[in-house]
């Protein structure tokens, strides 16, 4: 599997539809997707790879189809954007929460949904973006 694509990624109610390279055929590449979910473990889609079996000629096109298998057969379905504060850096996701005041993260590394977060807590999102961002940088510096 190439990276994941998180640059490309789109929430889509309480999903985060993350497409990458499933494979290349006669020089087209064909796109795939995985799913975050913002109930974690309690939705079945939750980390899956590409549950509705279909792949595309494009990320738009993947996309698409995650949206429509997402109406069709999701467990739960949010209006609420839980990935809203997401970014990339140096192909890793971040995703920033806020509760009661305090910061929290997810940090995603690019070819995998395993989560690799310190369990620490900020009292910004500026101060949990910069902790993670100079730690990231002091890995790539040694």
């Amino acid at each position: 599997m190439s990276r994941l694509f998180y640059e490309n990624s789109v929430s889509y109610k309480g999903y985060l539809i993350i497409p990458f390279v499933f494979g290349i055929i006669d020089s087209h590449e064909i796109s795939s997707y995985k799913l975050l979910s913002e109930v974690a473990n309690q939705s079945q889609f939750h980390k899956a790879e590409n549950p509705a079996e279909i792949y595309g000629s494009s990320i738009e096109n993947i996309i698409n189809i995650a949206k429509e298998h997402i109406d069709e057969y999701s467990d739960f379905i949010s209006d609420r954007d839980s990935f809203k504060f997401r970014y990339v850096y140096r192909n890793n996701l971040i995703i920033v929460f806020q509760e009661a005041g305090r910061y929290f993260y997810d940090h995603y590394p690019p070819d995998s949904l395993n989560n690799i977060a310190a369990p620490k807590l900020f009292s910004s999102e500026y101060d949990c973006l910069s902790w993670i961002k100079q730690g990231m940088d002091g890995l790539h510096t040694r």
